[in-house]
């Protein structure tokens, strides 16, 4: 298997996204299950069919070109918003990027460690190891070489992310990731309760930090990425539920630029796991 990874992430996007769209509709074919839960909430976010055909080549697409974006070498990126960033940066706060599971959210944080950590240092991102080891220690190596800094989803982690923030420097979460249960609240998504995680909102309420919602369009072709960013507004009065609820606002308001390429197979509204914070 580490073959394979490495011989992926010496391939040409192109090659990787032709394959990887044809991966994506062979996955659901043979999945009724995924075909189900694809069309559920794309109707429950009141989108037809044709408005996201799209995204079923897209998933497979996002599978297939991690290993590149991991290990391989640097892929063509353009910013869309790269002055707000920089004024969030410059404001000296800290900064929350918060990416949704749209277009290709491996490439939102390393592309603005990059462009940004030399000045204000690395990004820290929460970051579950793993279960094969050799994976777990070729993807830390990974994040390391692109300026990350990746730190645990327990307690320890939560305070590097405070610490990181009040130095001034950038976190990076995925807000529409489902937590494990006592880590999240029911808020809506697409006007349905989804259990969502309130980290990003307790750490907007309690350092003040500037938000930005940023996500990765995948460019037709292989031609790379096109990073979209701006600075969210948020009510620093709010309680938490109200805050959630912004975020996951923000979130929805990102999709809706580019349904055709959010990962709609992802199990938004499942019941969270029994994992406690520790």
């Amino acid at each position: 298997m580490p073959f394979l990874i490495r011989l992926l992430a010496r391939c040409p996007l192109w090659l990787l996204h032709g394959v990887g769209w044809l991966l994506g509709y062979l996955s659901y074919g043979f999945s009724q299950d995924y075909r189900q839960r694809f069309h559920t909430q794309l109707q429950q976010a009141g989108y037809g069919w044709r408005e996201a055909l799209g995204a079923i080549g897209q998933a497979g697409c996002s599978v297939l070109e991690s290993p590149r974006l991991w290990f391989g070498a640097p892929v063509p990126v353009q910013w869309n918003g790269q002055e707000a960033v920089q004024a969030a940066y410059t404001s000296g706060r800290g900064v929350i990027f918060l990416t949704p599971h749209l277009g290709c959210f491996e490439v939102t944080a390393p592309s603005a460690a990059a462009l940004f950590g030399e000045r204000y240092g690395p990004m820290t991102v929460l970051y579950r190891p793993a279960r094969q080891a050799w994976l777990a220690a070729m993807l830390q190596a990974s994040r390391s070489r692109q300026g990350m800094l990746t730190v645990p989803t327990n307690l320890q982690g939560v305070r590097k992310l405070l610490k990181a923030l009040r130095k001034g420097e950038a976190v990076g979460l995925l807000p529409d990731q489902v937590p494990p249960l006592g880590m999240g609240i029911w808020s809506p998504v697409w006007g349905r309760p989804a259990y969502t995680m309130t980290l990003a909102a307790k750490l907007v309420l309690q350092t003040g930090a500037d938000v930005v919602v940023a996500w990765g369009e995948r460019l037709p072709w292989g031609q790379g990425y096109c990073i979209h960013a701006c600075k969210l507004e948020v009510d620093l009065q709010a309680d938490l539920a109200c805050m959630v609820a912004q975020v996951n606002s923000a979130m929805e308001g990102l999709v809706r630029q580019c349904p055709a390429q959010y990962l709609w197979g992802y199990e938004r509204f499942k019941q969270p796991r029994r994992e406690p914070l520790a």
